[in-house]
């Protein structure tokens, strides 16, 4: 794989994404205003003790110099220490206030942005999620939803020592202005080089996405139950590892000179600011040693400069990694900001229930987005209220992509598909999916209870016990469910602890539950039953025949003796319609239906 060049973003971009934070504290101060609103309390409050611990530090250094010398107040220097160890003691318990604060509020957000980038996702259209561009946004995206603890506990720190230095630079101006000048000369130099290799950090990270997601996927069929078998026998266990060395590798090496190379620039850059504020600690020992200044005020200074020189250092350092971390949280943001463009129209009406007339095609031609290949190609037929329409064809004849359009989870490239006369688009998208029951055939194995699984057909009935076993009992998976030890409670897959894998034919009888969950008026069933044998595939397309009367059916099958059962068959050839009838019309034809049926035919004498 070729590595390409990554962009450097520029200090304009950098300080550009501070624009972020805005929008970042609104979603902290509407996550718990109590917990914010005390956080930036104690914050403010805790500012201001470095001053005066400094400040009272100083008084007692002279306070006990004047009582060596039989001039200073013994109750007055105890008093000076008291008050010390109280501000301490304040002091730490707000330090550790503020920690646990950051803590429980970086949870609560982190739960927040994950269960937004979850929801925002499910709006989305399915033709972006087969796009690699989108993966590695909503990959950068979902690296945003956790670790933000980080990004608010830098942006508040910040805060809080900007109001620090502005005290303790109060008391370096009130005894000699030109220690703030050698302060800045200390730390600016510093802040240019972190700022500069935050940049190149940035577009490192935002430049390799996509081998990342790689890297990722490379462990996860490397090290994973679904794959296993697989590796094994396969022997791909030195390709997989072979393949992430040498990946991962080229990231090393690009990394590794990045890192080198902020290492060397770091440590010249922070002798300069180490040398100025040695020239500023001689300056004050001088005055001291001249007797312009007390040895109180000396420690006053030394430790103000010290603290102020940490500080604004800790500031331009930090505001570069605030500056980068906003920059991937705009990755967050722009995730939040894609749309999708299947949607409901402003004004919509609901599906008629029951449906009078179906669903119609008219000269209905698709292409995914990218390609040039028309998936299905001025396709017209009707399917009739209460029908059972099969779907015939070869691998990629645009079977799949019909039952996706008449979801509405695409949208024709031309013509149009009608509901009782009307356009799809004329009604509430939400509402039309509800009224039809999909199950695909790469249905999901979810690594959840049995119930769970079966429920997901119809989710808000996820309590409904009555309506989940009458569901099982429709599909046959009741008797795979019965066998389990913990019956619908048991834990379907091995991911868990505890959990039980099903063997295909038996996971297909559950996702078939699914079907049953929704009171749909039109259920489509494509090829889910492919692991099961041609005798149960049967047994359960007659109990589906039984179960639906009275509603419309889409059913794919490979196996012609399944699907004669229809009412009527569609044939498909590259995405358009060869032959249209039922069983006893397309042999009759003796068209490729019938060629196809007989040679399938053979395999069974």
């Amino acid at each position: 794989m070729a590595i390409r060049k990554k962009e450097k973003l520029s200090y304009r971009q950098q300080f550009s994404a501070l624009s972020n934070l805005p929008r970042f504290f609104s979603m902290i101060w509407e996550t718990s205003p109590s917990m914010a609103l005390g956080n930036l309390i104690l914050r403010l409050i805790q500012s201001a003790v470095p001053l005066l611990m400094l400040y009272i530090g100083k008084e007692i250094i002279d306070e006990v110099i004047a009582l060596i010398d039989d001039q200073g107040d013994q109750n007055r220097l105890w008093l000076l220490v008291g008050l010390e160890f109280g501000l301490a003691i304040a002091s730490d318990l707000m330090s550790r206030g503020i920690t646990l604060l950051d803590s429980l509020l970086g949870d609560l957000l982190s739960n927040r942005s994950s269960e937004e980038l979850i929801r925002h996702a499910a709006t989305l259209d399915l033709y972006q999620f087969e796009n690699p561009e989108f993966y590695d946004k909503l990959e950068r995206a979902r690296r945003q939803t956790t670790g933000r603890t980080v990004l608010m506990s830098q942006v508040l720190s910040q805060f809080q020592d900007i109001i620090t230095i502005i005290f303790l630079g109060g008391g370096l101006i009130a005894f000699n202005p030109w220690l703030i000048l050698i302060l800045f000369v200390a730390v600016i130099p510093s802040f240019l080089g972190e700022t500069h290799f935050n940049q190149r950090t940035y577009s490192l990270t935002t430049g390799w996405t996509p081998e990342r997601r790689e890297l990722d996927y490379l462990r996860y069929i490397g090290a994973s139950d679904e794959t296993a078998k697989e590796v094994k026998i396969f022997n791909l266990a030195d390709f997989i590892a072979n393949r992430f060395s040498s990946l991962s590798h080229k990231y090393f090496l690009a990394n590794r000179k990045l890192a080198v190379s902020r290492a060397s620039w770091g440590s010249f850059l922070s002798a300069i600011g180490t040398l100025a504020y040695y020239g500023a600690y001689v300056f004050i020992l001088l005055q001291t040693v001249g007797g312009l200044i007390t040895v109180g005020t000396l420690t006053f200074l030394a430790g103000s400069f010290d603290r102020m020189r940490g500080m604004l250092q800790n500031i331009m350092n930090r505001f570069s990694r605030i500056a980068e971390q906003a920059l991937y949280l705009q990755d967050l943001f722009d995730f939040f900001e894609i749309k999708p463009l299947i949607v409901s129209k402003p004004e919509t009406i609901q599906v008629p229930s029951p449906i009078k007339q179906g669903f119609s095609f008219e000269n209905v031609s698709f292409k995914y987005p990218g390609s040039e290949r028309w998936a299905v190609r001025h396709l017209s037929f009707h399917l009739k209220a209460g029908e059972k329409l099969a779907l015939v064809g070869e691998n990629g004849a645009g079977k799949t992509t019909v039952v996706k359009l008449l979801a509405r989870l695409y949208e024709p490239t031309e013509g149009r598909i009608l509901l009782d006369g009307i356009d799809i688009r004329d009604y509430d998208l939400k509402n039309l999916r509800n009224n039809i029951g999909i199950i695909f055939q790469d249905y999901i194995r979810f690594q959840m209870k049995a119930s769970e699984n079966i429920a997901i057909g119809n989710i808000g009935q996820l309590e409904e016990m009555e309506i989940i076993e009458n569901a099982a009992q429709k599909s046959l998976a009741d008797a795979v469910v019965q066998d389990l030890p913990k019956k619908y409670q048991q834990v379907l897959g091995k991911r868990f602890a505890n959990g039980i894998e099903l063997s295909g034919g038996q996971w297909q009888k559950v996702a078939l539950a699914r079907a049953y969950m929704r009171d749909a008026q039109l259920l489509i069933l494509d090829e889910p039953t492919s692991a099961l044998d041609a005798r149960a595939e049967h047994e359960v397309f007659m109990r589906f025949s039984e179960l639906i009367e009275g509603k419309s059916a889409v059913l794919i099958s490979h196996r012609f003796s399944t699907v004669r059962m229809a009412d009527r068959i569609l044939f498909l050839e590259n995405g358009q319609l060869k032959e249209l009838g039922s069983h006893e019309d397309l042999l009759a034809q003796g068209g490729q239906y019938a060629e196809l049926f007989r040679l399938q035919a053979k395999g069974y004498l």
